[in-house]
């Protein structure tokens, strides 16, 4: 089961939701640099589930803790281990699920594929399992703000009909953002997105939205042609997040009603810098699948939660047609929660990039900064 992602910052996340523990160990990280746990934690408690009646009321603290590759507050040059323990699953609310393939879970497709699977939580599946990618998108986080000032903020852009559509005067920190429950920056949609979750809510049904992000800082150059886009790795980091069904970047699908004469982002010479800049941002900080100075601008859509307290018709592993209603504990609504996980999804994928196009070309940096 491929587990790993990255070229140069490798991160390998390991654990089911239902087990002792979940993780991540983080490879090719250089010797010396600055590791700060507190910067770590506090992403992980963004994602973390019951910090308030939005998300599912499994309460749990998701203290994370090292236990290689650091020593006195700096990297060793060596795989990085970060572990979360799980103290509050309770697998016997999935007995009941033990031969049972849940609508639009992947309990039938890892059946499928593996011919034995974990019925308690979502094992792999989860949304739990993200707390590694969280935990390595933090540190990524922290490296390419000491070295590039990259900043990127994600925030909920929509959920069911409710559409805050913000598109100008963009979030400028994760304050603004985490200023209220869903994680909107715009108070009275934020009002309408959380009545929204609290109606599918009291019903036992779920919902889903979509999650706008911003990167600011990036320098031009990130990203290689073909293969390896820098677009393409976006997109393949963010889908990957459970729940995940849609990615655009720039004009996304909108870009399809412009004609090229519209749509084409013109380039100008910036006076004050004397850097290249383009006066429109269609194409989302990027061309030909490599960055061009300007601010990346994303958007994921993520379906309702699967698992949802109320009767389905599904079938079973005899196989044979069933009615089922599921237990535990769920969210109404991944977007709040998912705000984090996108962040830490880009940041791992520009973190690569970054060591990366460094490794290639050990001069650019020093030529970025000049500017």
């Amino acid at each position: 089961m491929p587990s790993s992602w990255g070229k140069i910052f490798r991160v390998s996340t390991f654990g089911e939701s239902h087990g002792d523990s979940v993780g991540v160990v983080i490879d090719g990280v250089p010797g010396g640099l600055q590791f700060n746990l507190t910067e770590i934690q506090k992403d992980l408690t963004r994602r973390r589930p019951g910090q308030n009646l939005l998300t599912t009321p499994r309460k749990e603290d998701d203290e994370v803790r090292v236990v290689s590759g650091i020593f006195e507050g700096r990297t060793i040059g060596s795989p990085i281990t970060l572990i979360v323990d799980n103290k509050n699953h309770l697998s016997k609310d999935y007995e009941n699920l033990r031969h049972i393939y849940r609508p639009s879970h992947a309990d039938y497709t890892y059946h499928a594929k593996y011919g034995h699977r974990s019925h308690v939580g979502g094992a792999r599946a989860s949304v739990r399992e993200t707390i590694g990618r969280v935990a390595a998108g933090a540190f990524a986080r922290c490296i390419l703000e000491e070295e590039l000032g990259i900043q990127t903020i994600a925030w909920v852009d929509s959920i069911g009909d409710v559409f805050a559509n913000i598109t100008d005067n963009l979030p400028k920190s994760h304050e603004e953002v985490d200023a209220n429950d869903v994680r909107c920056p715009h108070p009275e949609f934020a009002e309408k997105m959380i009545e929204k979750i609290k109606e599918v809510r009291k019903i036992g049904d779920s919902i889903g939205g979509t999650i706008r992000a911003v990167v600011r800082n990036v320098p031009p150059g990130l990203g290689d042609p073909v293969y390896d886009k820098l677009d393409g790795d976006l997109g393949r980091a963010i889908l990957s997040i459970p729940a995940c069904k849609g990615f655009e970047i720039g004009s996304g699908f909108e870009g399809t009603k412009y004609t090229g004469s519209t749509h084409n982002d013109e380039f100008y010479l910036e006076a004050e810098t004397g850097r290249i800049r383009t006066r429109t941002n269609r194409s989302g900080g990027m061309q030909g699948g490599i960055s061009n100075g300007e601010e990346i601008l994303i958007r994921a859509a993520f379906k309702p939660t699967a698992t949802i307290a109320k009767f389905q018709n599904t079938v079973n592993d005899t196989p044979e047609d069933v009615q089922m209603k599921a237990g535990g504990r769920h969210d109404p609504c991944v977007l709040p929660r998912a705000v984090p996980i996108v962040e830490a999804a880009i940041n791992l994928v520009l973190v690569d990039a970054y060591f990366y196009q460094r490794a290639l070309q050990p001069e650019w940096l020093a030529t970025w900064k000049r500017k």
